[in-house]
């Protein structure tokens, strides 16, 4: 299923697409797309449905994040090794782990601030899972059973915030919008190769980064079992698992986002953001 929650900010409700791309309400249904219900039982109820039955919503509806109110809003730095190069890093041997701000999440086409003090703000295009059931410790071969689907991520980073301020990376990725995510929350019975999608980042129409999957350092199931070894994770978790080359800080010279700049992110199989920077 293509799940995703429409309306205005703070008044969205749940919806899925059907086989015709038509929008229906799911709001009879389950309250939202948050950790009460993004859970395979519900997945499954939902998956009995018939969608055409359901009441049609108009496409031009704003799109809001794909998930609301994540416990946890999990990233991986460095997960494919010409950003690590680009970046004048190491490869990591290990994954890189921080956190950024749930409240940096907003929807895939909402407008990007740049605070005031903004010197580099930077794009980074991502593949994001979303946790389905109560997981903790678990081995790889068992990382599929607690996947619930996948979704894009815009890592929006202030990389001066980031790298100049020192200490923790969360400073640089946690801004008010620095999370846009969506449009829809995918299930994994969509996706016959997750190690095998496009990647790609535009800004102002102009391709930055063009990556694939299968170049990922630390895959998916990789991630989630490596994640549960050290914190427990619940559904409804997002966790976003690190881009492709092509980011502003990895250009000579380097480029940052500027007010009015459009970025445009899609995914093989989870669709497409088009945001827009604006002034804070």
């Amino acid at each position: 299923m293509k799940l995703l929650r429409v309306g205005d900010k703070g008044k969205e409700k749940p919806a899925a697409l059907d086989e015709n791309n038509i929008i229906r309400d799911l709001s009879s249904h389950i309250k939202d797309l948050n950790a009460d219900f993004l859970n395979f039982e519900t997945i499954s109820k939902l998956e009995n449905l018939d969608l055409k039955k359901l009441p049609e919503i108009n496409k031009s509806i704003r799109i809001g994040a794909c998930v609301n109110k994540p416990g946890k809003f999990v990233a991986i730095g460095l997960n494919y090794s010409d950003h690590a190069k680009e970046t004048g890093s190491k490869t990591p041997t290990e994954p890189i782990v921080f956190m950024k701000a749930t409240s940096s999440i907003t929807g895939p086409n909402d407008n990007i601030e740049m605070p005031e003090n903004s010197k580099k703000l930077d794009w980074e295009v991502e593949l994001a899972f979303v946790v389905g059931k109560e997981t903790k410790n678990i081995s790889e071969k068992e990382a599929p059973n607690h996947i619930l689907g996948y979704c894009i991520v815009n890592d929006i980073s202030e990389r001066e915030w980031q790298i100049e301020k020192l200490g923790q990376w969360v400073k640089g990725k946690s801004g008010d919008t620095f999370g846009p995510i969506g449009p829809y929350l995918v299930t994994k019975d969509e996706i016959s190769d997750i190690n095998n999608l496009n990647l790609t980042s535009e800004i102002n129409k102009k391709t930055m980064q063009s990556g694939n999957t299968k170049n990922m350092i630390f895959n998916t199931n990789f991630l989630i079992s490596y994640l549960s070894k050290f914190m427990s994770l619940q559904p409804g978790d997002l966790v976003t698992t690190g881009t492709p080359a092509g980011v502003g800080m990895g250009m000579n010279p380097q480029v940052f986002l500027k007010s009015g700049d459009s970025i445009k992110l899609t995914i093989d199989c989870l669709g497409e953001q088009n945001s827009k920077v604006v002034s804070k």
